[in-house]
């Protein structure tokens, strides 16, 4: 199987003059690459001590390589963008456990999803690292002998710098985009860059129609809610949560959407999707045809004359709707809404079972806002529906001094893990997003000058970490 080169757009990015020289160099244009997959024994179990099983047994994992510009002693960058070319690097796209063709188990029950969560997974990038090998490259690319240094954009972020913190002394060091190093249960904050930075005309109107819902379900006014689920063909739903749910999805639910919401746009359009900004459009349309308008007034007998401006280009939580303030869902959706989902999915196994909340003290036991380990970088957007959860969080209160050894980034007006993508002139990139490229070049070409140092010193002493 074979990978085409769009699909490692995030691994391997242009960066400076040396990559349109290089680029030239190839018979076979760019864009028209193709990847071989290749394989790896990867551990089920990483650890014998917690009393599952498969403490001996392997699963398959898939991962593909470009060695295009790799030069002896170059580095190792594990799911990286950007720094390839610039530093001589191999780049590795490493698939997650239980996920595409790296899927332990035929089946998904509870028992055998045990082995589905962060100390497996960052496991994984450490013993990876410690024994992969790399066909056509001659010598030994191991960790810790090489530099290992891992990119990842949202949860990958968040996996990158629990890896870089835990195995330090493995992996060399990592950039952590858009990671969410803190977690709670119930985010309304998710919908806060929506409110604030999308249309206003839009946000408003939708404000105005969750109002209007919401009153009617306060007021138990059955025959209107009926009529309102009818305007979307959702009348036989009798639990208000599935239909408040339902048409939420082009504003998002990151527990539930299929529509590209404000989290999937994007400064380049070969990856990102306008579907948000349509949506907007349609429910603050002026102009909207007599079939669209009349349906705003549809059920204005029920709210005092009052028509539901918008509702009829309303075609369309996180877990929680905001527990005052305006919402851009209905306040019907809470935490156990979406909990529900997973007891029913996933009944008691043997020896797993699905909490009835989630144990957020394993995760944020890591660091939280506090997150810090050495040659680990923090970047993300300040308009991330995620950034409330990541280390540029407004409800972060506490901030260090950035450093060489602990750098950070906060991009004005980016979104979700922004930087991970590219195009090949990188001068012709929006500038916010150029110096983001930039700064990760010259952080990391930092760190490689310190390397053979740190590698002599851990080395000697032994204290190398393994999983």
């Amino acid at each position: 199987m074979k990978v085409p080169k769009a699909l490692t757009a995030v691994l391997i990015t242009a960066t400076l003059n040396g990559v349109r020289a290089r680029h030239r160099e190839r018979d076979i244009p760019r864009q028209d690459l193709q990847y071989e997959a290749h394989y790896f024994q990867q551990r089920i179990n990483h650890f014998p001590d917690d009393k599952l099983p498969f403490v001996n047994e392997t699963f398959t994992q898939r991962y593909y390589f470009d060695s295009s510009y790799y030069k002896p002693g170059g580095p190792v960058y594990l799911y990286i963008s950007g720094e390839t070319s610039a530093t001589n690097g191999v780049g590795v796209i490493l698939e997650n456990r239980y996920y595409g063709a790296s899927y332990p188990f035929n089946t998904s029950t509870t028992d055998q999803l045990a082995f589905l969560n962060t100390a497996q997974t960052i496991a994984d990038n450490s013993y990876f690292a410690q024994n992969a090998v790399f066909p056509g490259i001659g010598g030994d690319l191991k960790a810790p002998g090489t530099p290992w240094i891992l990119y990842g954009g949202s949860l990958a972020g968040a996996q990158t710098a629990f890896s870089v913190k835990k195995y330090g002394d493995i992996l060399y060091g990592g950039i952590a985009s858009s990671a969410p190093v803190h977690v709670v249960v119930g985010y309304p904050e998710w919908y806060n860059p929506i409110q604030k930075y999308a249309p206003q005309d839009c946000v408003s109107r939708i404000n105005n129609i969750i109002d209007k819902f919401d009153t009617l379900v306060a007021k138990n006014r059955t025959v209107a809610i009926k009529r309102l689920k009818a305007l979307f063909g959702l009348e036989d739903l009798t639990d208000h949560r599935d239909f408040a749910s339902a048409i939420a999805d082009p504003i998002g639910n990151p527990g539930n959407y299929f529509s590209n919401t404000w989290q999937e746009l994007n400064w380049n359009s070969s990856y990102g999707s306008h579907d948000f900004f349509y949506f907007c459009g349609n429910v603050s349309n002026i102009d909207a045809p007599k079939e669209i308008s009349e349906i705003d007034y549809s059920l204005s007998n029920y709210t005092d004359g009052e028509p539901w401006v918008g509702l009829g280009g309303y075609a369309g939580a996180y877990i929680d709707a905001p527990k005052e303030g305006p919402s851009l869902i209905s306040r019907v959706i809470d935490a156990s809404y979406e909990q529900q989902w997973c007891t029913w999915a996933f009944p008691k196994g043997a020896y797993n079972r699905v909490p009835s909340s989630p144990n957020l003290d394993v995760y944020n036991s890591f660091g939280d806002f506090n997150f810090t380990a050495d040659r680990l970088a923090f970047i993300d957007g300040d308009q991330d529906v995620w950034n409330g959860l990541c280390y540029h969080s407004p409800l972060a209160l506490t901030r260090r001094q950035t450093s060489d050894l602990h750098p950070e980034l906060l991009v004005t007006g980016a979104g979700h893990h922004w930087d991970s993508y590219g195009i090949l002139d990188v001068e012709s990139e929006p500038q916010f997003i150029r110096e983001a490229h930039l700064w990760e070049i010259r952080t990391v070409k930092k760190w490689l000058r310190e390397f053979d140092s740190w590698k002599s010193r851990k080395i000697s002493n032994g204290k190398c970490i393994k999983p």
